[in-house]
């Protein structure tokens, strides 16, 4: 299929300018003034609107069995929301049980996956460790195109990863040039607290912020810094919510280690003024880990993103039912974590973002999609227009406005987090592999069209970080 975007501006990380862009066969094949459509071709007119990068979304949790349950969202319908929405790319996760083969819940995931309308990625969870775990690492990168590991601090008793799991996980993940991803929470920390306030009666959704105050994301993410540092490894740090996190990752990032935050559109945005709802359930609805903090945190991820000490945005988009969440009515550790979102979020950071004046465009491009690229090697095939990246794209009206709601939404989540903003900055069009599978409206999502992308190691930037850390080593004293 051939398609041609014309009259639009191009906005890229790094600039904009007027232009027309051609795909062909999925591939942007001409970006350029006035190029000749050619025979057959597809018009889209962008006449006074953006084109950009279609949206990549590092953080989303499809169909993920968890405490009890599974998500609502499966791949088909989660893709295809985020299609709505301008995203055109995921990264998943795979999260193996303790004791289960890496490579065995590998293949489940990609079961899963294969009705998936848009393209998708995977990271993988570390949530044991034995020789076994440190051979299928290798096997995942190297023939499975995997390379980013994710590490649970939290959820003891679960899939938490101790100290020792992180120190022989990221070491591997510098042996095979592989990005270490941490959730911050100390996990002991959090379950102590959750004990004591069920004790003291307090059984309600207003528990939960509670028993994961500050401090604790705040010292998870100094020890998973610091132990990457030792090991002269890299880290990412999933959905920062916190001033206290992200302050440890400001400092590490002004020595020159290789730090990396991710932040939620649902963090920027929503207070922890939600818990004390007077509806149980709608306190409920918003229960997720981290959980949405007050402010004074907000404040400080804004200023993180435009520091660029936070580099992408994600939406940790893990949807649980009114009926899931009643699971935990008499017992706030036993409502399902999670929220949606992955159809809203870049509609929300423009609005609250550039229209807000906290951002350019081409900050809004680079941490909805390039930076995501760059940082899980999927750059230039995507998160930038640019002739022979993949023609993933999104006609963007500035203007355009939209009133988010459960009732109009494609998520499959029968409430909405965001329910009743409105929203000024839409996706009109959202092209996929080359073709248009939005538009205003009408949703054209294809069950199985979605491609698993190979995201290959990253072996150069790691043999840097290595001399690096043999530079800064003590010289061996003779004996």
């Amino acid at each position: 299929m051939t398609l041609l975007i014309r009259g639009g501006t191009v906005v890229n990380h790094d600039d904009s300018f007027r232009a027309d862009v051609l795909c062909d066969n999925g591939v942007i094949t001409a970006v350029g003034s006035d190029l000749e459509v050619p025979t057959g071709a597809e018009v889209i007119d962008a006449g006074g609107q953006y084109v950009i990068p279609g949206g990549i979304d590092p953080h989303t949790h499809m169909q993920l069995p968890f405490m009890g349950t599974v998500a609502s969202e499966d791949f088909y319908t989660g893709t295809a929301a985020g299609l709505a929405g301008g995203t055109t790319s995921i990264i998943d996760f795979v999260i193996p049980q303790p004791g289960q083969s890496l490579l065995e819940a590998f293949q489940t995931w990609r079961g899963w996956a294969e009705k998936a309308a848009s393209d998708y990625a995977f990271h993988v969870a570390i949530t044991w460790w034995d020789d076994s775990v440190h051979d299928e690492m290798s096997t995942l990168v190297r023939e499975h195109g995997v390379n980013s590991f994710k590490h649970f601090m939290a959820y003891k008793n679960a899939i938490m990863a101790t100290d020792d799991i992180l120190v022989a996980s990221f070491t591997r993940c510098l042996e095979l040039g592989a990005v270490p991803t941490v959730h911050a929470e100390n996990g002991e920390l959090v379950y102590h607290m959750q004990q004591k306030l069920l004790a003291e009666g307090m059984t309600g959704p207003e528990a939960h912020p509670l028993s994961r105050p500050p401090q604790v994301e705040g010292e998870a993410a100094s020890r998973a810094i610091r132990i990457a540092g030792t090991l002269g490894a890299p880290v990412y740090v999933v959905h920062v919510s916190t001033r206290d996190a992200l302050d440890e990752i400001t400092y590490a990032r002004r020595q020159g280690q290789p730090v990396y935050g991710e932040c939620l559109a649902g963090h920027l945005l929503i207070d922890d003024s939600v818990y004390r709802h007077k509806e149980w359930l709608q306190a409920a609805a918003h229960v997720m880990s981290p959980p949405f903090r007050s402010p004074e945190h907000q404040a400080a991820l804004w200023t993180g993103l435009q520091s660029g000490n936070l580099q992408t945005t994600a939406t940790d988009h893990c949807c649980f039912c009114a009926e899931q969440k009643m699971m935990g009515s008499e017992d706030f550790t036993k409502i399902p974590n999670g929220t949606a979102g992955i159809e809203d979020r870049m509609a929300l950071l423009w609005d609250a973002g550039v229209g807000g004046g906290r951002l350019s465009m081409q900050d809004f491009v680079a941490i909805t999609s390039t930076n995501t690229a760059r940082i899980f090697n999927l750059y230039p095939r995507k998160g930038v227009i640019r002739v022979g990246a993949d023609a993933d794209l999104v006609v963007w009206d500035p203007n355009g406005t939209r009133t988010i709601s459960a009732s109009t939404h494609h998520m499959n989540v029968d409430f909405n987090i965001f329910e009743g903003r409105t929203v000024t900055g839409i996706a009109r069009h959202t092209i996929s592999q080359g073709r248009w599978v939005w538009c205003d409206g009408d949703l054209r999502a294809e069950r199985g069209a979605g491609r698993y992308l190979q995201r290959p190691a990253w072996p150069g930037i790691f043999d840097v970080l290595k001399k690096r850390a043999e530079r800064t080593a003590p010289t061996p004293v003779a004996r």
